[in-house]
């Protein structure tokens, strides 16, 4: 088993089970509901922006591991960064995830982010990977529709 792999299941498993920035954000200037209907991940994301800064970031819901992972290392990823950060990083990411399997991953500034690699190899998994990510970019835009992956 390769080391990104194995890195892979380390990092997917950690934050499932231990996901960081998870409940509740009383009082959030923005939030939105995700919902994979394929897999049955639910999700709603809490933002609290300092003007154009993620102050803060929390959400909560159900999902599968990789659904809750990725929710969890999302938030991480873009505490404390604009909201234009924050869409750049959504972009190299949904690249990472969706690009061709047989070709080396470009990982370049993605940080943790990069174990969600191996996602690219199961292309059901996407939609799983990137639900908080649309969800996210719903609550930053104000959109009131629950995202959707399907």
């Amino acid at each position: 088993m390769s080391e990104l792999r194995e890195l892979y299941q380390s990092v997917i498993l950690d934050h499932n089970k231990k996901p960081r920035n998870f409940g509740a954000l009383p009082g959030a200037s923005h939030q939105a509901d995700g919902h994979n209907p394929l897999c049955g991940d639910k999700i709603r994301v809490y933002v609290e922006l300092a003007g154009e800064t993620i102050e803060d970031i929390r959400f909560e819901g159900e999902g599968c591991a990789i659904s809750t992972a990725s929710a969890s290392l999302m938030t991480q990823a873009v505490k404390g960064r604009t909201v234009a950060e924050a869409e750049a990083l959504f972009g190299r990411f949904h690249s990472l995830v969706t690009s061709d399997s047989t070709r080396e991953a470009d990982i370049d500034g993605i940080g943790k982010l990069a174990v969600f690699a191996g996602v690219r190899e199961f292309p059901v998994r996407v939609k799983c990977a990137t639900l908080a990510w649309h969800t996210l970019r719903n609550a930053l835009e104000g959109r009131a529709q629950t995202a959707r992956t399907e």
